[in-house]
């Protein structure tokens, strides 16, 4: 195995390490291999991983390799559970198109949240809301 030397903030080393003790990784090594190969393999789809027990770490942490997961906080996406309340929140008060276009603007319009969400505001419409 090639051995590489990368620096991070103080601040950064000290997140990988409450992450490593709080989910019981065997060490930072095995974080920074794993963390590597699943931003690989969110970037690329053709990207085979080689760590040892990938899928087994990936499953434990919680996280899907395979990109079906809305898009990556980093990139202005929220939390599932955090758009399922405020599309909710606007349902109940009959903010339809605000719902809707907070659906638009955080999530992609054929991933299986946004389709969730869509079913979500539904529920909360006028039956005889010539918009449904």
């Amino acid at each position: 195995m090639a051995k590489d030397t990368v620096r991070y903030p103080d601040s950064v080393v000290a997140e990988i390490e409450r992450v490593v003790d709080e989910h019981e990784l065997e060490s930072k090594s095995e974080f920074h291999r794993f963390a590597a190969e699943f931003v690989l393999s969110l970037m690329e789809e053709e990207y085979e991983t080689e760590s040892f027990q990938f899928g087994e770490l990936a499953d434990e942490l919680g996280l899907d390799p395979a990109g079906s997961r809305p898009r990556a906080l980093s990139d202005g996406a929220v939390p599932f559970m955090d758009a399922f309340v405020t599309v909710r929140k606007h349902g109940l008060r009959g903010e339809y198109e605000t719902a809707e276009s907070y659906i638009d603007d955080h999530f992609d319009g054929m991933d299986q949240a946004s389709l969730l969400l869509e079913e979500v505001l539904g529920r909360y419409r006028d039956p005889g809301d010539p918009e449904e």
